[in-house]
């Protein structure tokens, strides 16, 4: 049954009747969503990914449930300050994540009764088109190739192939992670490529958050890690021509004293920014005077008050802001807040084509949209839950014009795929 037939049966009468959750095997990583039905017959879907707790956030959930079921699911707002006050001892975090699905599904539910996309209940849409940037660019195929059905990223000129097939695909920006290979410039390299991710799990020695460590995996000394970092951003450069622009994700790996290091390093590539994750904006702000390079952060902060320290420091150059984590509500507030020091925001959108389609939902309805993030390597299933792929032309994609989030949710790929109790946290990659 169609969005639009469904959303014709929608009565004043309506209540939730009954709340799903699903965590889901995309990969290397979990994604949770929010599936709300209504004795109306229609059904509401969020989503609140995240690659390190799903079960805590799918059972935050459950313990939500006794101030939803019954209730009128359109009345958002009463809803989402019932769950903010239950929660107001445990603010943030997870959390925040299953208020934010719970938020989600319930705009998906009042547009689809409205028939209406989620974007014209806020006064509609500024753009029918949004510029993004190929996210997690080379990391996804140095982690898990296999199962992308790509070549692995083996070498130097591996590497440059894949800016090349960046801009040959139409792309004008990318983001990337530090990709260390068996032929980086290190003394002692890794046997098989690996992603530094140091500041979200690496071993004993792994968090210090400097350029000059030791593990029982890796060394680096002599601030070699500089020389890892440039020899990737120059492969990708060489490889795209220099018609790419190249933003580089360093998330909580590093301190200050380190990322004005790299930042120093890589000012003569046509980098797009530097982004950086640290709950500090002091330190933020000292990187940000430091470089002509634009700073992004953010998708760890949590509404305006998290955001508010870092606005009036100028802390960073571009916000990025991550609605499965916060909701539709505090992405508004927050991109609104930006805004008023003039400041862009990017929606943080690692995750899948659901939250494509949400963050593409702020997009149209905020006036200070910098680009939005998608990652093109994913798991083969991820257009099969929405219908089909997004159409994306020269890096640019349609503002979907359906009713709620614009698309119909296949939640038999959800239970195809679904992620089993006992399986590690995501994003960890620890060399060999």
């Amino acid at each position: 049954m169609s969005i639009l037939h469904i959303s014709l049966r929608g009565s004043k009468d309506m209540k939730i009747e009954s709340i799903n959750t699903y965590v889901v095997d995309a990969g290397w990583r979990p994604w949770q969503f929010t599936e709300i039905k209504t004795d109306s017959g229609i059904t509401g879907y969020g989503e609140m990914s995240d690659g390190r707790n799903p079960w805590g956030i799918v059972g935050t959930v459950e313990d939500f449930k006794p101030l939803l079921i019954g209730k009128d699911p359109l009345n958002i707002q009463a809803l989402f300050w019932d769950l903010q006050r239950m929660a107001i001892q445990s603010k943030g975090g997870i959390a925040s994540k299953a208020v934010a699905g719970i938020e989600l599904a319930l705009w998906d539910i009042k547009g689809k009764h409205h028939g209406v996309p989620v974007y014209d209940l806020f006064g509609g849409k500024l753009r029918d088109k949004q510029k993004i940037y190929w996210s997690h660019c080379g990391t996804s195929r140095a982690r898990d190739y296999e199962i992308l059905g790509v070549d692995p990223l083996n070498s130097r000129q591996d590497v440059i192939n894949l800016g090349k097939e960046v801009a040959d695909k139409g792309y004008t920006s990318l983001k990337t992670n530090i990709i260390v290979r068996p032929d980086s410039p290190l003394s002692h390299p890794p046997e098989e490529t690996y992603v530094f991710f140091g500041g979200f799990g690496g071993g004993a020695g792994s968090t210090d958050q400097g350029l000059e460590y030791t593990t029982d995996k890796q060394t680096f000394i002599n601030y070699e890690l500089l020389d890892v970092i440039e020899d990737h951003i120059s492969a990708l450069q060489e490889g795209s021509q220099g018609k790419v622009t190249i933003g580089l994700d360093l998330n909580f790996n590093f301190k200050p004293q380190a990322v004005k290091k790299i930042c120093n390093r890589l000012e003569k590539y046509n980098m797009m920014w530097v982004e950086i994750d640290m709950y500090e904006p002091d330190g933020l702000r000292e990187i940000t005077d430091s470089t002509d390079i634009p700073i992004t952060s953010g998708e760890n902060l949590l509404g305006i008050t998290d955001y508010r320290p870092y606005f009036d420091k100028r802390s960073m150059d571009v916000a990025m802001i991550d609605i499965p984590w916060q909701g539709f509500i505090n992405s508004k507030e927050v991109a609104s807040l930006a805004a008023s020091h003039q400041i862009n925001v990017a929606p943080h959108n690692y995750y899948s084509h659901l939250s494509t389609m949400i963050s593409l939902n702020l997009c149209a309805n905020i006036p200070n949209v910098r680009i939005m993030e998608i990652d093109i390597d994913d798991v083969p299933w991820k257009d099969e839950m929405i219908g089909g792929p997004l159409d994306i032309k020269n890096g640019v994609v349609d503002i979907p014009t359906g009713p709620g989030w614009g698309v119909d949710i296949d939640t038999s790929i959800f239970e195809k795929h679904a992620w089993q109790k006992g399986k590690g946290p995501g994003y960890l990659s620890l060399p060999k």
